[in-house]
Order: structure tokens, then C-alpha cells, then sequence
């Protein structure tokens, strides 16, 4: 080989790989951000709060049109900062009269004793109708606001915070093309994959994560801490460890559950959410975080097991999508798994092997919605990851051709995604069905 085209080759890598190592650093940027609350629900309370400021004043009437995930996920759960108020209409008036977009999934962050009073009487006094919307867009929220003879259109599609319409009146404010298989405005993960996260974890500089990992590391800790000292939902976690005990594995899973049931219960602290869920980041975090202060590691393998877990558990959903029939908590078990494999110095051969035997595991554990119940399914989901790793380390294994598993990581992780993406959208359809009954 000529020595210009090793050198072109070379450069290409270097390249290639300066590119990767920005894009992974971005998809963390973006994917773990701060909410208050079960983030469809906070996406509603969002939506009214941008609505009521294109209407620019109070309204006397709103229709909310949401797709089938949307109302599943928002049924349940108690609003924060509403005095344990449920539901998408508690949400909307929420955003209305204590909303601050500007803070997008922290809108209802600010609000006082009194706007709790405010958004009661709200409730009581103006019309709020909830309807199913026939859409192709699995998240799919509309609101429409009126007052007197004018009205305004805000519509939110595929995750969170994408606004793609306000309209005021007919006259279009704001708007931009999307695509019912297309995340517009967020990074491509499209390059994701397990050996270039393992790469990329090892590689990367810690001043470039510290502030992400170490807010993710203290917003989740402590909101856990709060879900054991305190009563809420099923209380999960105190469950686990007065069961049995307070072995590591123990305290792993009643940590990430006792977030959840905090969060699902009306706890008015934030979390550091991964793919647009709160317990899929509390899953993915605090069981590494866990293992690593048993383990006793440094800060700095911390922080590059939680990269793993959190990108790990980003890769598995971006096959599957943002909301689905398919629990989440089982993607961000599986990643777990993945950092504390990392934490007991696995490489790219044993975390690939706790990622399968975590996702054969559990694989199809459903999702009806967010509430309780949530913070049981996540104990199951991250004692799957831990077993994952202990069997492989026992030298045992699910192999190509059990059941789903292929052979290759990326080839099961493909698998899931067709499986809850394709195989369960009629399972969807049956859960939100018995919901609405």
C-alpha cells in the first residue's frame, strides 16, 4: 500500500472517529436533562404553558388531543406541585396558571401555595376536554386554548419538548416539517453501538461529561433517598430491603424504585431522565451508582460506567421509540447491567453477554402507563441486568438461537427493537384500550 493512501486512510479514521466522540457528547447532552414529574405529563403542562402565552392571556376553554401512549402514561400519576392532583386535565391547568415554558420539562417547577389553590379553582371553573386523537404519531399532544373569539393551536409529536406548531387565530406562528419516524432537531444515534460506546467510555475526557454525570449522579441520589425516608406509592424500595436486607444487590434495585415511586407519586423534586423517561434515567444510574460506592471505585470509573449505561440504554430505545408497549425500565436494566459489568473491569466481551442474558431475561415486560407500579417492574428490570452479569460470570450464557437472541449483540438488540416496536403495537392497542374502558 502506498504510504499516501495509509496516510489518507489514517486521517479518515481520525476523522471518523472525532465525529463519533462529538456525536456521543452530544446525544448525552441532549438525552439527560432535568424534569419534574412523568415527563408526558410535564409534555402536556408544557404544551398549555406555550399555548396560554400565544393566546396571551388566561383561557376559558381548552381541548387537549392526545395520542393513545399519552393518556396511558398520564392517567395514573400524580401532578407535582398541584397538591396530588391526577391526570391530563390537572396537568394542562397546571401549565396554564403556574407554567413557565421557558423551562420546558421543569415548567411547573415555580409554582406556589397559592397558584395550587389557583389551579384547583381552574379546574372547577373552566371546561378542560380530554380526546383521543387520530394521528400517526405514537406521542402526539395538541392543545387547543380559547378565549372569547380568538383560539391557539400548540402541537408537540415524538418527544417531548418538539414543538412543531403554534398558531394563533389561523395565522401560523411557528412552524417546521417532522416525520412520524424521525426525531427532527435531535443528534442521530443512528451510529450507536455497543463496542464504540465501550470505546467511547473509555476514551473520553472527563471534564467533557463531569457536569452532566455528576448532576445526573446528585439529582437522582437524592431524590431515591427521599423515596426510602418517605411514604409513597407502593414504597417499593423499603419493601425490598425489609424483605431482604441490605445486600448490595438489594439496595440497587430499592434505590431505582424508590425513585419512581417518589417521582410517580407526586415527589416535587427533579431527576436527570434518559430517552425522555425519568425511571429509565433513575434505572440506568443508580444501581452503577450503587455498586461503585460498594465497590469503593474512583470517581472517574463512576462517571465512565454510567456513560456506558446511559448510552447503552439510549441505543436499545432508538429502535424501539420513545414511548411503546414495551417497558422501558427493561432497555435501562439491561444498561445498568452494562456499568456494573464495567465497574468489576468487564470489557466489551462480558458486558455484551450481560446486555443478552438481561434483555433474554425480561424481554416483554409491558408498558401500561406510568404510575405505581413502575418502581416493582424496575426492580425486576435492574435485578435482570445484575443477574445478566452474574451469569456470565459464572460462565453461563444465552446463546444465538434462544429464542430472540441472536448472535451478535447488535443483532439482539435489533431483535428487541423489532419485537416492541412491530411485534407489540397490537398489544398497545389492547392496553390502552382496557385503560380507557
Amino acid at each position: 500500500m502506498h504510504l499516501h493512501t495509509k496516510l489518507y486512510k489514517e486521517r479518515n479514521r481520525i476523522k471518523n472517529n472525532d465525529l463519533k466522540y462529538k456525536n456521543y457528547l452530544q446525544i448525552l447532552k441532549e438525552e439527560l436533562v432535568p424534569a419534574m414529574g412523568c415527563t408526558e405529563t410535564i409534555a402536556i403542562a408544557y404544551a398549555a404553558a406555550k399555548a396560554k402565552e400565544a393566546l396571551g392571556c388566561t383561557p376559558e376553554k381548552v381541548i387537549v388531543e392526545v395520542s393513545g401512549n399519552i393518556i396511558k402514561n398520564v392517567k395514573s400519576v400524580i401532578v407535582p406541585n398541584t397538591g396530588h392532583l391526577k391526570g391530563i386535565a390537572a396537568a394542562t391547568a397546571a401549565g396554564i396558571i403556574a407554567g413557565n415554558p421557558d423551562r420546558k420539562l421543569e415548567v411547573i417547577s415555580e409554582v406556589t401555595k397559592e397558584d395550587k389553590q389557583r389551579i384547583k379553582e381552574y379546574l372547577s371553573t373552566y371546561p378542560i376536554e380530554v380526546k383521543l386523537a387520530d394521528t400517526p404519531f405514537i406521542f402526539d399532544i395538541q392543545m387547543n386554548a380559547f378565549y372569547k373569539d380568538s383560539f391557539v393551536k400548540v402541537r408537540i409529536v415524538n418527544y417531548h419538548t418538539n414543538i412543531i406548531l403554534i398558531e394563533k387565530n389561523g395565522k401560523i406562528l411557528y412552524h417546521k416539517e417532522t416525520t412520524v419516524s424521525k426525531e427532527n432537531g435531535l443528534s442521530s444515534k443512528e451510529s450507536l453501538n455497543v463496542e464504540d460506546i465501550i470505546d467511547f467510555a473509555n476514551s473520553v475526557k472527563i471534564q467533557d461529561i463531569e457536569d452532566i454525570i455528576s448532576r445526573q449522579i446528585e439529582y437522582n441520589s437524592r431524590i431515591a433517598e427521599e423515596g426510602l425516608r418517605n411514604n409513597y406509592g407502593a414504597n417499593i424500595g423499603s419493601v425490598l430491603i425489609s424483605t431482604y436486607g441490605c445486600d448490595i444487590k438489594v439496595r440497587a434495585k430499592a434505590k431505582s424504585a424508590a425513585g419512581s415511586d417518589a417521582r410517580m407519586n407526586g415527589c416535587e423534586l427533579p431527576v436527570i431522565i434518559v430517552s425522555g423517561s425519568g425511571n429509565q434515567g433513575m434505572t440506568a444510574s443508580l444501581p452503577v451508582i450503587e455498586y461503585a460506592n460498594e465497590l469503593k471505585v474512583s470517581k472517574e470509573k463512576l462517571y465512565r460506567a454510567l456513560v456506558i449505561s446511559n448510552l447503552v440504554t439510549i441505543h436499545q430505545k432508538t429502535g424501539i421509540g420513545r414511548l411503546s408497549a414495551y417497558c422501558g425500565a427493561v432497555c435501562a436494566g439491561a444498561g445498568s447491567g452494562a456499568g456494573i459489568t464495567y465497574l468489576y473491569d468487564g470489557g466489551y466481551r462480558e458486558i455484551c453477554h450481560t446486555i443478552v442474558n438481561a434483555l433474554s431475561i425480561i424481554s416483554g415486560m409491558i408498558c401500561d402507563g406510568a404510575k405505581a407500579s413502575c418502581a416493582a417492574k424496575i426492580a425486576a428490570a435492574v435485578d435482570a441486568g445484575i443477574l445478566g452479569y452474574y451469569m456470565f460470570k459464572e460462565g453461563q450464557q444465552f446463546k444465538g438461537g434462544d429464542g430472540i437472541v441472536k448472535k451478535g449483540i447488535e443483532a439482539t438488540i435489533s431483535n428487541v427493537g423489532k419485537l416492541a416496536k412491530k411485534g407489540m403495537k397490537q398489544t398497545d392497542k389492547e392496553i390502552i384500550e382496557i385503560m380507557m374502558e
